[in-house]
This record gives structure tokens, C-alpha cells and sequence, in this order.
């Protein structure tokens, strides 16, 4: 019995001597007289002394939120929204940048159909800023032994001139809200 206790006391002796090792020796507080009263100041001293970090540049800066790019103010995502309305949507990644619609067939001819990916390559509204494939589905036999091939060309050609219009009046029609 005697034993259980020496070996639950020396346990808690090396967790002391571990956790005030890891403090340098030094309890919390210390003395007060070293750090500043502003707490401006005490922050600017911790961090130049490594003692924590900060997620803002300027110390107590009020009113800075997150920047959103691809968010509603990004005139090609919406544009981008606008033209491929008429199809259901598979996938769509703000972050990723990337629209992704599921296949889509008018009812004249269900044998028949295509399929969109639109990746975009920056936030400026210009000819080479959104990458645009077309696939089209063309199955035999009520879809069995379907084909799938990539398109380029026309279509493609049509649905960016498209996108970078309507793009091109939203931007308008915003820097005209702001005046």
C-alpha cells in the first residue's frame, strides 16, 4: 500500500517538474512591472518576442471582413450562372472555380446529349480567363453503347462570347451602382 502511494507522489513530482519545465521555471504572471500598461503595447512586446501571433496586419483594426472573390461581386461567375441556366447542374465550386452540369437533352431527341464543364482561370473578365469543354452523349439503343466525345469549335466559341458579354455588362452595371 505504502508503495502505491511513494509511486503516485513521485508520478505527480515529475508531472510538476515537466509542466515547469515547459514554462522555462517561470510561473504565469511574473512580474508586472516589465509589460506595458497599453495593451497595444503588451501585444506589440509579445510579438516581437515571439511569445504569440496575430491574424490581423494592423493591431486593432475594426471592420476588415473576408475578401469573397468568387462570390456574388465576380461578374464571370454570374455570367458563367446565367448562360448554363437551362441545364441541371452536377457540380458547382466557388473556391475551385468550376461549373459542372449534368447531362442535358431536349425531348425532341433523348438519344442525344451534352454536357458543359466551365473551369475558370482568373477573376478578369478577358478571352482566355474561363476554359469551356463540351461533351456530347450520343447513345444507341435506348443508352446502351453510348459514345462520348469532346466538342470544340462553334459552340464552344458561342457560349464563352456569350459569357464574357454578359460578364462585360454586369461589371458595367455595377461600377455604375457605385457612382
Amino acid at each position: 500500500m505504502n508503495s502505491i502511494k511513494y509511486i503516485k507522489i513521485i508520478t505527480l513530482l515529475c508531472c510538476f517538474s515537466f509542466l515547469l519545465s515547459a514554462c522555462n521555471g517561470k510561473l504565469p504572471g511574473g512580474d508586472a512591472r516589465k509589460f506595458p500598461d497599453d495593451p497595444k503595447l503588451r501585444v506589440k512586446k509579445n510579438l516581437e518576442e515571439g511569445r504569440g501571433f496575430r491574424l490581423k496586419d494592423e493591431i486593432g483594426k475594426i471592420g476588415s471582413g473576408g475578401v469573397f472573390e468568387f462570390a456574388s461581386s465576380n461578374e464571370l461567375w454570374r455570367a458563367s450562372l446565367d448562360a448554363v441556366d437551362f441545364m441541371p447542374l452536377a457540380s458547382v465550386n466557388y473556391s475551385g472555380g468550376i461549373i459542372i452540369t449534368d447531362w442535358y437533352s431536349n425531348d425532341s431527341n433523348s438519344n442525344e446529349s451534352i454536357k458543359i464543364s466551365i473551369r475558370f482561370l482568373t477573376n478578369e473578365i478577358r478571352t482566355d480567363a474561363v476554359d469551356i469543354k463540351i461533351f456530347n452523349k450520343t447513345c444507341k439503343n435506348n443508352s446502351l453503347n453510348c459514345e462520348i466525345i469532346e466538342t470544340d469549335g462553334l459552340l464552344v466559341n458561342e457560349l464563352k462570347a456569350k459569357i464574357l458579354k454578359t460578364a462585360t455588362l454586369l461589371k458595367k452595371e455595377k461600377e455604375e451602382k457605385k457612382k
